[in-house]
Parts: C-alpha cells; sequence; structure tokens
C-alpha cells in the first residue's frame, strides 16, 4: 500500500474511533441521565407536612402498601409516588383537559387544544377548588405537596422531558381537577356528537325513522328491571324510497338524493348490479367520527370499540363464602403507562386496596373491608343542546327566557401558546347555557348545556367511598360524589349488593333531553340537579335475577328511572345478556368463577350472523367464484367464540360489518351530507338491521342490488377483499393476528426506533366488544378485580402494562403477561420486597 493511501486509512480508522467513541459517551450519558430519574425503591426521604413518618413498601409488581399516622398523611405520600412513578402521564392528563399540549408538543397539537379549550376547565378547576369542603381541601393541599416533592426528589426529570428537552411544570391544585376533567371528556360527549347524530336522523329521516333507527328501549335489552319493548314499525316508501332516491324529512317535506353521489366519505355507495361495492367491513364504517381527528400525542382510538366496562355483583347467598362479592373491569383505551395505579392505604386501623388515577389522591375502585366498589360508564344523559334564538338584526343578541330583552353573546378568548411558534387565539361563543357549538336546519345556534361546565357538579366526594361500611351508606357517597356519571356497583360483608349512578345527574322539566329543544318559554329547561333520593337505585333483592346485579353499560332501567337518567347512547345489549346469563349459571361463586365470566369469550352475538353467512354462501354462489368457496370452507368451521386461533370468528366478525355498510350506508347518505360527523355506529343498530333483512322491504334495498340476496352476496364479496387486503392468508391470519396488542408509549410513534423498549409486546388477544371479555388491540380491560369486602385475601387483579412509567424500572411491564394471559394474581399486594420511609 502506498504511503499517502496508508495514511489515509490510518486517518479514516481513527476518525471512526473517535466517532465511536464519542457515541459511545454519548449514549453512556443519556443512559445515566435516564436511569438517574428512576424512582426510589430504598431507604428514607424527607417530605415536609407529615405528621409522622410514613411507609411506603413495594410487592414484586411493585404495588404498594402505603401507611401513615392518618388519611393526610397517606394523601401526602400518595402524591410522592404518583409525582416520581408517574408524572408525566398525569400531566398529558391535565393538558389534555386544559387544552395547553401545545405548550409541550408544538404546532401539531394546536387543533387539539382548540377543542378543548371552549370548555374553560382551567378556570372551572379553579372554581372546583374553591369551593371544596375543608376535608377535601386539606387531602389535597398534602397530595399536591407529596406531587411536587416527589417529583423534585429524582434525581433528574422523568426521561419523557430529557427527549422533549423541556422541565416539567409544578402540580398544581387545580390540576387535580384537570384530570377528573380529562375522564370527562373520555367518558362521555364533549361535542354532543350523539345529541346532534338523532337531531341529523330526525331531520332528514323523520320521526318514524328515528324511532326505528334510535329506540331508547329494545325487544333484546338485558336491563336490571327487565324492561323491554317491541322494536317500531320499519318506516314505509312514503319517508324513505331508496329505489326511487327519496327520502322523507321530519317536517313532511321530501326531497331528493341520490344515495352515492352524495354520501360523504369512504362508506358511500355508487349505483351498479349486483358485486358493485364501496365500504369495505375492515375498517371502514357507517359515517364514525372519531372524537379527535388527529389525538396527537396519544394513539388513535380503535374504530371498532365504544367505550365502557363490565362490573357485577353477587349478593352473599350466591357466594360460597356468604359475603357479597364484586366484579368490575374498566374498558377504556389501552396506553403506557396504564391508566391505573395499584395502591393499598393503611391508616388509623383502616385498608384500602385498589386502583388510583395519578393526579388524584382517591382509591377509585376497590375495597375498603366493610365495602367494594366499582363502575361502568352509565351513559346518562348529563348534556343537552339548546336553540338559541339570535336577534334577526343584531346577529350578536340573542334571547333570554329570564329578560324581555335580547342580551350580548359573550365573546371568550384564548391564547394558545405553541413551543416553537408564535401563540395562536382562539375565539368561542357563549351563552347563559353554554359554548355555541352548532347550528341546526334552520340554520339557528345550538349552545351546549353539559353539567361538566358547572362547577358545583365536580368534587373529591368520592375519597369518602373509604369510610363507608354498607351498601346504604355507599349509595349515600356516589349520590354526592362530583366526577362523571357512572354507573356503580357495591357490595358489602353483610351480603347486600346494589347499583346506583355516581354523580350529579340534570333535572328536566318539560323534555326528554333527547333532541334540541328551545329553553325560551321557561317550560323546558333543568330545574338544578335530582336530589339523592330521586336518583333511581335498584338493590340486589329488586333485581329480575335476585342477588344478582351485573352492568356491560347497557340501559339498567326503564319507565320513569330511565326518564330521570336520560338516553346517552347505550352499548348493544348483548355483552351485558351474557354476563346476566353467565350468573345465572353459578350457585355459590368463588373468585374464579366470577373472573372466569370476565374473561368469557364466546361469540353468542355472531352466532346468528354465522347462520346467515352459511345460508347466503349456497352452491349457486360459491360455484360462480372459488374464493367464495374457500370463505365456506373456512366459515363451516365455527369455533364459537373469539380465541386468538379462532379463523371463522374473524370472518364473520367481517362478513356483519359488510352487511352493515351495504344496508345502512344509502339510508342514512343525506344524513352524512347534512352533517358531515354523523355517527351511525351511535345508534343500536342490530335488531334495525335484523328487521330489515328478515322483511326484505323493497324501498330500504341499496339501489346497488336488485334483491337483498345480492347484497348478502356482495357483503361476502367485501369480507373476501377485506381479509386479502390485510396482506396475510388464511389460515394465518386468524382473529389473534387480527386482534395483537398495539399498547403503546405516546412517544412511540414519534420515535420508532425505540418503540420496542417503550410499547408492550404485541401480543395476539382474545376477545371482542361484544362478549364479556371485551379487547381489542388499543382498547380493553384497562384492569380486572374480584373481591368479596373483608376478604381480599382471595380477591383476583389483573393490569396491563406495569405499575412504573420508567421504562428502566423492574415494575414497568410487572404484571402484563398475566394480564394477556388471564391467570390470577392476589388482588392485595404481596411480599415485601423494598421499603421507602418518608420522615418529616
Amino acid at each position: 500500500m502506498k504511503p499517502a493511501a496508508a495514511k489515509r486509512l490510518r486517518l479514516a480508522v481513527g476518525a471512526i474511533c473517535v466517532l465511536l467513541l464519542v457515541v459511545v459517551l454519548v449514549a453512556g450519558w443519556l443512559y445515566w441521565r435516564v436511569r438517574a430519574s428512576l424512582p426510589q425503591l430504598d431507604g428514607t426521604a424527607t417530605v415536609a407536612g407529615l405528621a409522622a413518618s410514613a411507609v411506603i413498601e413495594r410487592d414484586a409488581l411493585g404495588v404498594p402498601t402505603i401507611r401513615g399516622h392518618n388519611r393526610q398523611d397517606v394523601a401526602r405520600a400518595t402524591g410522592w409516588l404518583h409525582g416520581q412513578e408517574r408524572f408525566f402521564q398525569m400531566d398529558l392528563l391535565r393538558r389534555i383537559a386544559a387544552g395547553e399540549l401545545a405548550e409541550l408538543f408544538g404546532a401539531r397539537a394546536v387543533p387539539r387544544d382548540k377543542a378543548a379549550r371552549k370548555h374553560g376547565f382551567r378556570a372551572l378547576a379553579t372554581k372546583v377548588v374553591a369551593g371544596l369542603s375543608a376535608t377535601e381541601r386539606a387531602l389535597l393541599d398534602a397530595y399536591v405537596a407529596g406531587v411536587n416533592t416527589g417529583l423534585t426528589a429524582l434525581g433528574e426529570r422523568p426521561f419523557e422531558y430529557l427527549v422533549l428537552r423541556d422541565a416539567p411544570v409544578a402540580w398544581r391544585h387545580e390540576d387535580t381537577i384537570l384530570v377528573i376533567y380529562a375522564m370527562t371528556m373520555d367518558l362521555q360527549h364533549e361535542d354532543a356528537g350523539y345529541e346532534r347524530t338523532l337531531m341529523t336522523l330526525r331531520d332528514q329521516l323523520g320521526h318514524d325513522a328515528l324511532a326505528f333507527f334510535a329506540p331508547v328501549v329494545t325487544p333484546n335489552d338485558a336491563a336490571l328491571d327487565g324492561s323491554t319493548a317491541p322494536l317500531a314499525p320499519i318506516p314505509s316508501a312514503k319517508l324513505i324510497d331508496l329505489r326511487a332516491k327519496k327520502v322523507g324529512t321530519w317536517d313532511g317535506t321530501e326531497e331528493r338524493v341520490d344515495p352515492g353521489a352524495r354520501s360523504s366519505g369512504s362508506t358511500s355507495l355508487p349505483s351498479g348490479g349486483a358485486g358493485s361495492r364501496s365500504a369495505t367491513a375492515q375498517g371502514q364504517r357507517l359515517g364514525v367520527k372519531p372524537l379527535d381527528r388527529d389525538p396527537f400525542p396519544l394513539a388513535p382510538r380503535d374504530p371498532d370499540v365504544v367505550l365502557g366496562s363490565n362490573a357485577f355483583a353477587l349478593a352473599g347467598a350466591h357466594t360460597a363464602s356468604g359475603v357479597a362479592m364484586l366484579a368490575n373491569d374498566m374498558h377504556l383505551s389501552h396506553g403506557v403507562p396504564n391508566i391505573w395505579y395499584r395502591a393499598s392505604f393503611e391508616f388509623g386501623g383502616k385498608k384500602i386496596t385498589g386502583v388510583t388515577l395519578p393526579g388524584a389522591p382517591a382509591i377509585v375502585a376497590g375495597s375498603n373491608g366493610s365495602v367494594a366498589w366499582g363502575f361502568t360508564a352509565g351513559y346518562a344523559d348529563t348534556g343537552d343542546l339548546v336553540e338559541v334564538e339570535i336577534n334577526s338584526i343584531a346577529k350578536s343578541l340573542y334571547k333570554s327566557p329570564d329578560r324581555d330583552e335580547f342580551i350580548k353573546i359573550e365573546e371568550r378568548k384564548e391564547e394558545i401558546r405553541v413551543k416553537g411558534a408564535k401563540p395562536v387565539a382562539a375565539d368561542y361563543a357563549w351563552t347563559i347555557w353554554g359554548p355555541i357549538i352548532a347550528t341546526n336546519e334552520r340554520d339557528r345556534p345550538l349552545a351546549y348545556r353539559w353539567i361538566a361546565h358547572d362547577p358545583a357538579a365536580t368534587n373529591l366526594t368520592l375519597i369518602e367511598m373509604e369510610n363507608a361500611t354498607t351498601v346504604a351508606e355507599g349509595i349515600a357517597v356516589a349520590h354526592r360524589a362530583g366526577m362523571p356519571a357512572q354507573n356503580v356497583f357495591l357490595a358489602d360483608q353483610a351480603g347486600a349488593v346494589a347499583w346506583t349512578i355516581a354523580g350529579r345527574l340534570p333535572k328536566r322539566i318539560g323534555y326528554d333531553g333527547r333532541l334540541p329543544v328551545t329553553w325560551n318559554f321557561g317550560d323546558r329547561k333543568w330545574d338544578g340537579y335530582l336530589a339523592p333520593d330521586e336518583v333511581p337505585v335498584i338493590h340486589g333483592d329488586a333485581s329480575t335475577l335476585p342477588g344478582r346485579l351485573w352492568s356491560g353499560n347497557q340501559r339498567a332501567v326503564g319507565g320513569e328511572a330511565l326518564a330521570k337518567i336520560g338516553d346517552g347512547g347505550y352499548p348493544r345489549p348483548a355483552r351485558a345478556a351474557q354476563i346476566r346469563d353467565g350468573l345465572a349459571a353459578i350457585a355459590r361463586a368463588t373468585p374464579k368463577d366470577l373472573l372466569a365470566v370476565q374473561l368469557d369469550d364466546r361469540a353468542l352475538f355472531l352466532t346468528p350472523w354465522h347462520k346467515l353467512l352459511i345460508d347466503t354462501l349456497t352452491p349457486e354462489v360459491t360455484a360462480q367464484k372459488k374464493p367464495r368457496a374457500a370463505l365456506r370452507a373456512f366459515a363451516e368451521k365455527w369455533e364459537g367464540r373469539a380465541s386468538v386461533e379462532a379463523v371463522s370468528y374473524r370472518l364473520v366478525r367481517e362478513f356483519r360489518w359488510a352487511v352493515h355498510a351495504q344496508v345502512f350506508s344509502p339510508i342514512f347518505a343525506s344524513c352524512r351530507e347534512a352533517y358531515p360527523d354523523f355517527d351511525a355506529e351511535l345508534l343500536p343498530l342490530e335488531g334495525a338491521g335484523w328487521a330489515l333483512l328478515r322483511e326484505k322491504p323493497p324501498h330500504l334495498l341499496n339501489p346497488a342490488f336488485a334483491t337483498w340476496e345480492e347484497l348478502l352476496v356482495a357483503a361476502v364479496d367485501d369480507t373476501i377483499k377485506a381479509i386479502n387486503k390485510s396482506g396475510v392468508t388464511l389460515p394465518q391470519g386468524n382473529w389473534g393476528w387480527r386482534n395483537r396488542a398495539r399498547i403503546r408509549h405516546p412517544f412511540s410513534g414519534s420515535f420508532p426506533w425505540i418503540a420496542h423498549w417503550l410499547d408492550m409486546p404485541p401480543d395476539p388477544l382474545p376477545g371482542d366488544s361484544d362478549m364479556p371479555r371485551v379487547q381489542a388491540p388499543g382498547n380493553g380491560a384497562s384492569e380486572r378485580l374480584v373481591v368479596s369486602p373483608g376478604r381480599e385475601q382471595e380477591g383476583i387483579f389483573h393490569m396491563p402494562g406495569g405499575q412504573s412509567a420508567h421504562p428502566m424500572s423492574p415494575y414497568y411491564r410487572a404484571g402484563h403477561a398475566a394480564w394477556v394471559r388471564g391467570e390470577p394474581t392476589p388482588f392485595l399486594p404481596g411480599k415485601t420486597e423494598h421499603t421507602v420511609t418518608l420522615k418529616p
């Protein structure tokens, strides 16, 4: 080698070595800084304000037992733990509610911030804090101080802020209330989407269509009081005639509609012969509107899932121990870390165990030794659209029912700070009823009267559930609690069980709240909130299945009780019915018996659809196309459950979506035209769909087909195309392949090269929406618990993800595998592995 070449080689080798050394040093420096932010597991720490030393003991899963001198010390220690383990998660929750994500993430988060700012939750949270009771304020003071002490005690700021090159902002009292508002936004319609969908359906298709496609009470309901109602008649051809392209409106006028040309989005249907299509089963819905069009920095919500939960309770007469038993699995969007943080509190001779929500000092669901409690989404109607009468000359004025004159629309101006860019201004129009969020078919503004906008409807009273000794005392706490309206199930040591609604409910006068009305005449309004003795309650002995209560988010009651709760868009009752029937089959239940009900993945809901698919695939139909024959061969091997290896389950599920798309897309085309966010999946369409398939009314047949049989065959072809589009052939593309876990950290999408380090494994998961074992890739059981108060040592608990939000922590994934497999793990914390003593 020539000397010049050798010299160049030595220089290149030297440069590479220097570069590698720099990379190693930088990687080591980053590793050291990330590791420095690990929470403290052992030793002592100073926490000012404690009345006496508090002890935190962690077990093998990182679940803490917090022992304090009094409840305030426990709140302070809980805050310290949350600040150490989950601060970034807490920060996201408060920023989501306050509309302050752009301060941390930049311009991409501005649309989401604008949507949140119209509610003014930060100002409301400040008012809520000012109105707290002395006891609640003292606990909040202790918790907030504990959070900030725990955060600053870390050797380095949480690693997420290192990545973002930013610093965490100290926790404030109102931030805890913002966490409650973030849950409210997740569990309720912050944009009145359900009521706007009902309004559009009424306006475009008429009252008869509203009664048929959107009934509140249906024939197959699984209400606790046994209430049902027959399905309304199919709307006549005078109102809707797709063959003549005529659609009736609610006030009797008619308009001509081209179902293909007028529909918006991917579910429009062009005219044509059998087999023409534009709606597939996979991933395409009937005008579904995601709540967050760009949910950054969180993962988008799975479009196949309606959030909800399961809860059921057995009276002591139906348990092996003679003590009442509660099961609860709350279904929410999955993420890393999980929404819940497990804990056990010990103070003053009491022991309360369950899940906390980082950002708040309470046990949200759990057991205190005397009473166990758990929640499901109640789908109560807590918000109404009010038609606003604008002055015809001065458009900034509107009429108030309390005054003869018009009053001025309030203009609220917000400034959204944006990281790396100039602030963005956002303006909102407010009335005495709430913000103006839409207009109706007559272009009149609609104001949103939402219970969340009233600071009197939010508080920390749920903490008092820790002191309840009977079901009756727990009910009293639930009726005073300021929280998103939820079904609450209670079980006590004496053997009693009960259901009621926790949180405040509006007391409506003159209307039912399903559709927008004017409040200008004083005969329709809210007359405050329901008094505690007005809120419906069902005890175990009043159930249609005595001693057993259940919830799969179905409508729980009918008649006068339903009128008080209202209609917030109840999900299909199939899951609740399967839970009910599962409980009926158990004589003397153990915790493992109730866990088996929670893990029930039998496909009872899809069994009739399997029969329809097989009946559609006649020899004549399969002979026309080879893929149809192959589809039938797989479909015939019906597993009857949503197991990970199931193939026919996936096919039948896809077929159902394809049929619904072909049936309902042209019917709702004018609705989507009038309201692009029209969400037909909020409607209880299962009964209507089967009625149409059974009766085969010509005037409601998709114009693309000559017969209903042709439509079903086209749905079969849609199913084949959806399967083929996935890129994985059968049987490899089974349900487990389709239903793989997608439990992701907020950073994994922006930094894919570290996603494997941050995310949970992509495990194939059994279960689906219409069975007790609810599971989708990004949604499902955020926890599972089974417990009898006073016998907590026999209880069972599962949770996706781990306790810690730090990927270097031994508790980042601890317990996750048991959740995936459905293996029982203890409800109570286990043997102590680490101890931290907090000293005043």
